[in-house]
């Protein structure tokens, strides 16, 4: 069964690696035109969790995503790290 959750139901939510989740926004800040195009493309599309990392100076935590194949690779030869307010909960593992 797919359910979603968003916003303040994320901060609720402890993610876990094999979670599906979509990113449905850009980090502010990012810095290069190639990391902000490569995140761009990921938005509306499902990854699976591959790693969660608490990072407690931003009060959150960050998720690493395998996003590979957006640029014609395997999918585990490009990561990125995301905050959990910046992606939607797909599918629970």
């Amino acid at each position: 069964m797919l359910t979603q959750r968003t916003g303040s139901e994320n901060m609720q939510y402890d993610m876990k690696i094999g979670d599906k989740v979509k990113p449905i926004a850009v980090p502010i800040g990012l810095q290069g035109d190639e990391t902000r195009s490569l995140f761009e493309g990921c938005l509306g599309r499902v990854f699976p969790i591959i790693g969660v990392v608490p990072v407690p100076e931003i009060d959150s935590d960050l998720l690493e995503l395998h996003v590979g194949e957006l640029v014609g690779k395997p999918a585990y030869m490009h990561s990125i790290w995301i905050e959990k307010e910046l992606v939607e909960i797909v599918e629970p593992s």
